[in-house]
């Protein structure tokens, strides 16, 4: 199976987790790369909370800052810092493909030509190709 580059924003590690599937993330893409505003959402903010133990000892998941703080600030105005780093990644790492639920970061990371999936996309491909 070809390997994509996949950035994430928390709300899928986050369902995911919630369901006891975040494996599926690691099968389905081998890597999952989150930036640090995503860690800390889910991780250092989210202790205690579904997706913090499991993103934290996950050694798959790849935490990287982003570069462009301009972009970041102009993306704020409209999305959280989480969905607005997690588009910036994807497009500074040149991601094959976005995890985000959110319907409006959705619609910005489309125009800016970023591929996404949300967490139903990625239980209905882990069951299409035979993964439980």
């Amino acid at each position: 199976m070809q390997r994509l580059k996949v950035v994430s924003n928390s709300s899928p590690l986050i369902h995911l987790s919630r369901i006891g599937r975040l494996y599926l993330l690691q099968e389905l893409f081998n890597e999952v790369i989150i930036p640090c505003a995503v860690y800390k959402e889910v991780v250092e903010e989210g202790m205690g909370q579904p997706g913090a133990l499991e993103v934290k000892n996950a050694p798959w998941i790849k935490v990287l800052p982003i570069k462009n703080k301009s972009m970041k600030t102009l993306l704020m105005t409209f999305l959280d810092e989480g969905e607005a780093e997690a588009i910036i990644l994807a497009l500074e790492t040149g991601a094959d493909l976005l995890l985000i639920d959110e319907r409006e970061g959705r619609q910005h990371a489309k125009k800016l030509g970023l591929r996404v999936a949300g967490t139903v996309g990625i239980l209905l491909k882990a069951k299409r190709i035979g993964l439980n």
